[in-house]
């Protein structure tokens, strides 16, 4: 009788490896948020004369007849003022509210004055000859005068967009009959100024 073989002894099993540890999830990236302004410390120096003035000029944006006015129209009243603020000024003004909150929260007269008085003190506000400097770019003859159609490009193009109507409305006037702006002029402040502002990137 042929001698049995020896039968082969199973192999004892693996151990299963460790499975690796999940790789720790990414910090949320904090989105820097513009320090709201303390409005507690503005003095309000308007005269009575002014207040008068401001005042019925905020009334005249009250839609809905509470004697309060939307948070996003408070860059228009300030600019029918005569400020330029940027939007990202006046959203910081307002402590950077929500989209929802622009649009549904209210403010009245009295709230709205030191919002005002604080964009009249901002330092670095621009003077005429500021607003000229900034018109000489587009002068390409160096005679004083830009070409209004290029102007009207700058305007519906960049920073704060303008309408056709609005643009419309501010050059009116202003052109003479080869369609130039002479921007040196004390006429043209207007134009200046908002060409200064509307031309300004706002980020």
């Amino acid at each position: 009788m042929a001698p049995k073989k020896d039968a082969k002894k199973p192999e004892p099993a693996k151990k299963a490896e460790p499975a690796a540890a999940p790789a720790p999830a990414a910090e949320p990236v904090a989105i820097p948020v513009a320090a709201a302004v303390d409005l507690s410390g503005v003095k309000v120096e308007f005269s009575p004369d002014q207040m008068e003035d401001y005042k019925e000029a905020f009334g005249l944006f009250d839609r809905v007849g509470d004697t309060k006015v939307a948070f996003n129209q408070i860059a228009d009243i300030m600019r029918a003022l005569g400020q330029n603020p940027t939007n990202k000024d006046v959203t910081k003004i307002l402590g950077s509210p929500s989209h929802d909150d622009m649009v549904n929260k209210r403010v009245d007269f009295e709230g709205f004055l030191p919002m005002l008085q604080y964009v009249v003190n901002s330092p670095n506000k621009a003077t005429f000859e500021d607003y000229v400097e900034g018109l000489r770019v587009f002068d390409k003859e160096g005679n004083g005068t830009v070409s209004g159609a290029e102007l009207r490009i700058v305007l519906s193009t960049l920073g704060e967009k303008m309408t056709e109507v609005e643009i419309d409305a501010l050059m009116g006037g202003q052109e003479d009959e080869n369609g130039c702006v002479n921007y040196e002029g004390q006429f043209s402040m207007p134009l200046s100024q908002s060409i200064a502002h509307f031309s300004h990137q706002t980020i």
